[in-house]
C-alpha cells in the first residue's frame, strides 16, 4: 500500500501521474505479449527530415524475461524511442532493397536527444547493400535485430561500383548495442567458390581472378561497443572485424560456416583495446578469434571453438611492418576438431614484440597443433629467411588438457633464429594423443622458458636462461604503444 503525505495537493497530483505512467508502460507491455505478430502498415516517405514516422511502443522483448538480450534497464526506464524499420518503408521479403529504409532509421534513430532503438522485427527478411552506419549519434542507439538480415546474394548481386571487401560498415559510433534474438545470414557460398579461393582451381590449385570478398560487420574508430545474443552464419570472409576501436564487449554469440569457408574468421580485432570476448560459440573455415596488430587489453573467456583454426595471436609483421600486441588473455575455453589450438603467428621480417600472454584453463579435442608459435608463417612457398622478427615473451600456458591429432607434435614451439622467444612458462599440461597410445615429443626451436611442475607430454626442448643476444631492441619499439 502507498501512503501520501498530504503536505500539498500538488504533492498529491504529481504522485498520481507516476502511479498512472506506471500503469500505462505495464499494460503496454501485455498488449505487446498480444498483438506482437501485427504486421504494421507500410509507409511511402518521401523525405527523412520533412515526414519522419513517430516512434513505436516497445516490442514483446522488451518487456519479458527473454533468451535473446534486449535494451539495458537505463534504457528501458528510459522508455527509449523505438524506429522500427517496417515504418520507414522497408518490406522485408529477402528480396526487396531495403537499405534505404534502415538508412533513415538510423539517421532518424541517431539525432535524437535521447536513446533510441532501431529495431528489425523478427518474422522477416531485410536485404541491404553494402551501406555505411556514420557516427556519432547525439544518443546511444540499440541495434536491435530480431528478423533475418542480408546481404546482395553473391559476386554477381554484388554493386558494381561498390566496394567488395565490406558489407555493413559503423564508423564513429560512440556507444551503441548490436543484439537480438535474430540472424545475420553473410550469404557466403557463392564468394566461397570464387576460382581464386584456396583449393577451388583445377586438381586443388588456386587461380588469378578478382578474389576481393566482403566481410560481414565491420565497426571502424568506433567505441564503447556490446555486441550481443546473435546467430551470425556464411560471411563471405570475417564475421565480425574491429578496427581502431576501444571499449569493446562481444558476448552470447553464435557463429557458423562450414570447416572449409576461406578467411571466415569468426571475430578479427586490429589496433583496438579493452575488448571483453565472451560466452560464445564459434565453428568456421579460419580463426575464431585473430588479435591482429595494435591490440592490448583482451579478455577471452568462456568460447567453444571449432571445427577451425583455433584462436590466434597474428598473423604479424607482415611486409616488414611493425606489431606490437600485450596483455592478452584466453581462459575457461574448449577448442575442438580444429586444425590450431592457440597459436602465436609472425612473418619473418617483422619487428615489435608481442608479450604478457596468459592462456589458461582450455580443454583441447581432437586438436592438431594445441599450443603452437610459428615465426615462419608463410602463405607460400617462396618466402625467404629474413633476419629481423617480432619479439614473443612473456608467454603462460597452464591447465591445458585434452587431446590432440597424431598428425602434429602437441607442442610446436618455432621461434625465430635471430630473435628467440623468451620467458615462455609451461604448468599443468596434459596432452595425449586422440588416436593410439604413442605421445609424440614436442617440438622446440630456439625457443627459451621454463616448465612449473611435470607436463605431458615432457617438454625437454625448452632453452634454460636468458640468451645472450636478442637481436634488436623490441621491447623499446613497442613502448608508446602501451598505456
Amino acid at each position: 500500500m502507498l501512503t501520501f503525505i498530504p503536505s500539498s495537493s500538488m504533492a498529491t497530483m504529481t504522485s498520481s501521474k507516476i502511479l498512472v505512467l506506471a500503469l500505462a508502460f505495464f499494460f503496454t507491455c501485455i498488449e505487446g505479449r498480444v498483438h506482437g505478430k501485427t504486421k504494421p502498415k507500410h509507409l511511402h516517405i518521401v523525405s527523412l527530415i520533412s515526414l519522419p514516422p513517430a516512434p513505436q511502443a516497445a516490442s514483446p522483448s522488451y518487456c519479458t524475461d527473454s533468451p535473446s538480450p534486449g535494451p539495458s534497464p537505463n534504457l528501458v526506464r528510459s522508455l527509449a524511442n523505438v524506429y522500427n524499420v517496417l515504418s520507414f518503408g522497408a518490406v522485408g521479403d529477402g528480396d526487396t532493397d531495403d537499405t534505404k529504409a534502415f538508412k533513415m532509421a538510423w539517421d532518424t534513430a541517431c539525432f535524437q536527444n535521447k536513446p533510441a532503438i532501431l529495431l528489425a522485427p523478427d518474422d522477416y527478411s531485410f536485404m541491404i547493400q553494402p551501406t555505411v552506419f556514420t557516427g556519432p549519434c547525439k544518443t546511444s542507439l540499440v541495434f536491435q535485430i530480431d528478423g533475418t538480415i542480408m546481404p546482395p546474394d553473391g559476386p554477381e548481386s554484388w554493386p558494381s561500383k561498390t566496394n567488395k571487401r565490406q558489407w555493413l560498415v559503423f564508423y564513429k559510433i560512440d556507444g551503441m548495442s548490436m543484439q537480438g534474438g535474430g540472424v545475420i545470414d553473410g550469404r557466403g557460398e557463392k564468394w566461397w567458390n570464387l576460382p581464386c579461393k584456396p583449393h577451388k582451381g583445377p586438381n586443388g590449385a588456386t587461380l588469378p581472378g578478382p578474389c576481393d570478398s566482403p566481410v560481414a560487420m565491420r565497426f571502424f574508430m568506433s567505441s564503447n561497443l556490446t555486441v550481443q545474443g546473435l546467430e551470425v552464419k556464411n560471411s563471405p570472409q570475417f564475421h565480425f572485424r574491429f578496427d581502431n576501436c576501444q571499449d569493446v564487449t562481444v558476448q552470447m554469440l553464435s557463429i557458423k560456416s562450414p570447416p572449409r569457408s576461406p578467411n571466415t574468421d569468426g571475430i578479427h580485432i586490429e589496433n583496438t583495446n579493452n575488448v571483453q570476448i565472451y560466452n560464445s560459440v564459434v565453428s568456421n573455415g579460419d580463426d575464431c578469434v585473430s588479435i591482429g596488430a595494435g591490440c592490448h587489453n583482451v579478455d577471452i573467456k568462456n568460447i567453444t571453438c571449432g571445427p577451425s583454426h583455433g584462436i590466434s595471436i597474428g598473423s604479424l609483421g607482415i611486409s616488414n611492418s611493425r606489431a606490437c600486441v600485450s596483455n592478452i588473455t584466453v581462459r575457461d575455453s574448449v577448442i575442438k576438431r580444429s586444425e590450431n589450438g592457440v597459436r602465436i603467428k609472425t612473418w619473418q621480417g617483422g619487428y615489435g614484440s608481442v608479450s604478457k600472454i596468459s592462456f589458461h584453463n582450455i580443454n583441447m579435442e581432437t586438436v592438431r597443433n594445441p599450443i603452437i608459435i610459428d615465426q615462419y608463417y608463410c602463405q607460400t612457398k617462396n618466402c625467404t629467411n629474413q633476419t629481423s622478427a617480432v619479439h614473443i615473451s612473456d608467454i603462460l600456458y597452464t591447465s591445458i588438457k585434452g587431446t590432440y591429432d597424431v598428425r602434429s607434435p602437441p607442442l610446436h614451439l618455432a621461434c625465430s633464429d635471430s630473435v628467440p622467444c623468451t620467458n615462455l612458462e609451461l604448468a599443468e599440461i596434459e596432452l595425449l594423443p586422440a588416436q593410439g597410445q604413442f605421445v609424440a615429443d614436442p617440438f622446440c626451436w630456439n625457443a627459451y622458458g621454463a616448465m612449473q611442475n611435470l607436463t605431458i607430454p615432457p617438454i625437454s626442448c625448452l632453452l634454460d636462461g636468458i640468451p645472450q643476444y636478442i637481436g634488436q631492441n623490441t621491447i623499446d619499439q613497442c613502448q608508446d604503444n602501451l598505456y
